[in-house]
């Protein structure tokens, strides 16, 4: 502790889509001074890959064999954090429809997390004040010693209404119908399902602003490094 700097910490913050993860996980970082990681963007980078490259996301074997090829650098600043696959800015791309469509089933390939698992590892050691890192198994599989675990959770008609409002004019239902059948497939997926670790801090979202989540991340992450 020279000079009064706070400690490194790394916090992990998991949950499904529509918990307003990534923005409470961006702000946390921006508001302490962390690097930030958001780790779906990397499993859509994949993805996206594997469809502009004609591999047939139907097929794991095929999956398997082309995970290690794409070469993706993530950024890690909260205020611009960025995505590239061999170079190519993505930040865009990755979010269409059809990518969301296929992150599932390439995410589920054992060798596509063994990859994205080892580059996220390697983020984390090497932040320097410290990091956000949000996701689905960040506190059970790819940080199991992270300092501080979140699990940010949400009824499914708040967090659809929540997507919907991002996917601009879409349908509350039929986003709400996507979001448990993709939490399903997460969640019963072989490798490093969706779950909460069982030291992990559970923040139910789904009657808190956008504010009062952040200010409760924050007062978590402060408090963790306090007691380091």
């Amino acid at each position: 502790m020279e000079n009064g700097a706070a400690p490194p910490v790394i916090v992990a913050i998991d949950g499904p889509s529509g918990t307003g993860k990534s923005s409470t996980s961006k702000a946390v970082a921006a508001q302490l001074g962390l690097s930030y990681l958001d780790t779906g963007a990397q499993y859509r980078a994949i993805t996206w890959w594997m469809v502009s490259n004609g591999i047939d996301t139907e097929d794991p074997s095929a999956i398997a064999a082309a995970a290690g090829k794409p070469d993706i650098v993530s950024g890690t600043d909260p205020a611009n954090p960025t995505i590239t696959v061999d170079g190519t800015d993505v930040a865009a791309p990755i979010r269409t429809q059809e990518v969301t469509s296929k992150v599932s089933a390439v995410s589920a390939v054992a060798e596509v997390r063994a990859r994205i698992t080892e580059l996220q590892r390697s983020i984390a050691a090497t932040a320097e004040e410290g990091i956000v890192v949000e996701g689905r198994d960040i506190g059970t599989t790819v940080l199991p010693d992270a300092d501080l675990k979140i699990f940010l959770t949400a009824s499914p008609e708040a967090r659809a209404a929540r997507r919907s409002g991002e996917l601009k004019g879409a349908d509350v239902n039929a986003t709400r119908e996507a979001l448990i059948k993709r939490d399903a497939a997460d969640s019963s997926r072989k490798t490093s399902p969706l779950a909460k670790a069982d030291d992990a801090v559970e923040v139910d979202t789904t009657e808190l602003t956008l504010a009062q989540v952040i200010e409760c991340v924050v007062t978590l992450v402060e408090e963790k490094r306090a007691s380091k």
